[in-house]
């Protein structure tokens, strides 16, 4: 298969739409469980669940996976890196809020579009292209200025809130970065022509055991306590989210340039908090409206096919 990936078509579009929607609703599952189950925890356990699954179908399928074919050390530190990502996500939300967290974990898409246009031939951005990334964080940053404000008045008073604060935004940052990374070392190694199930397994499996190993260490494997709505949120995670949408994603990555994919991340933020006005009956901010339409039209712009 070449190595050459294209812009994006209607597929593309489509498909990007429901996995932001999936991975949206990912953080409202999360937060109803994690009173019983650490977000920690969660991400391990979604990752076993998602990888027995994608190896019964490996098996089904008769797809081959082999760890003698060069590919074994970027599987291991993409699988670390995925692990890190989540690791950081989890620690996060203990000490900042989740509007922080996911403006700071969603600043990824800035991180990969800027590592593919200086190490990845034919992920070159046009200068539109890079106003449409900038523009897209900007509605972002507009859509959750409300926790921009609240962190600034924790920071004037000076308290022990304002430090913890602080370190979970600086977590959040550093997940944003792993994921960038990740999405580097996949397009930047042998596993940019590695079946999609392949790159997968090695994330699920290694992050499944890394998290887990994560879980006890912070003291949480005690703390577990599977009511229904843990049941349900694993469920929905290790099938849906880890399982399914991964898959998906992984493929996209195989054909389509990966910069122009992750400019539609920054929609997973939004749909997060439409899900919680919906369903949890989170307050919804006029800023919240303004920032998605320059999240669209960021959208717009980094998808901008090039004149020939």
């Amino acid at each position: 298969m070449s190595s050459l990936r294209k812009p994006l078509d209607g597929l593309a579009v489509g498909l990007m739409i429901v996995l932001c929607a999936c991975w949206g609703f990912q953080q409202i599952a999360m937060k109803l469980a994690a009173p019983s189950l650490h977000p920690v925890m969660q991400n391990g356990l979604r990752s076993l669940i998602a990888a027995i699954l994608l190896i019964a179908l490996m098996r089904a399928r008769s797809e081959p996976f082999s760890l003698r074919d060069g590919r074994l050390l970027a599987g291991l530190g993409a699988g670390a890196l995925f692990a890190g990502e989540f690791l950081m996500v989890g620690l996060g939300l203990v000490f900042t809020t989740a509007s922080h967290l996911v403006v700071f974990v969603y600043t990824a898409p800035i991180f990969t579009a800027l590592g593919l246009h200086f190490f990845v031939a034919g992920e070159r951005m046009t200068r539109v292209q890079w106003l449409g990334v900038l523009l897209a964080f900007a509605g972002i940053a507009l859509a959750f200025s409300d926790g921009f404000a609240a962190g600034i008045a924790a920071g004037s008073a000076g308290d022990r809130h304002s430090l913890q604060m602080l370190i979970g935004d600086a977590l959040g940052v550093v997940g944003g970065l792993m994921w960038a990374a990740t999405t580097l070392l996949i397009r930047g190694s042998s596993l940019s022509e590695a079946p999609p199930m392949q790159t997968l397994l090695y994330q699920l499996a290694v992050g499944a055991l890394l998290l887990l190993i994560a879980g006890g260490l912070i003291g949480e494997w005690h703390a577990v306590t599977m009511t229904p709505v843990a049941w349900a949120s694993l469920a929905f995670q290790g099938i849906g989210v880890a399982f399914a949408s991964f898959l998906a994603w992984f493929w996209l990555l195989r054909h389509y340039l990966a910069s122009r994919l992750s400019a539609f991340s920054f929609l997973t933020p939004l749909f997060g908090v439409s899900f919680g006005v919906l369903l949890l009956g989170d307050p919804v901010d006029p800023r919240f409206i303004g920032g998605a339409v320059l999240v669209l039209a960021g959208i717009a712009l980094v998808n901008l096919r090039r004149s020939s």
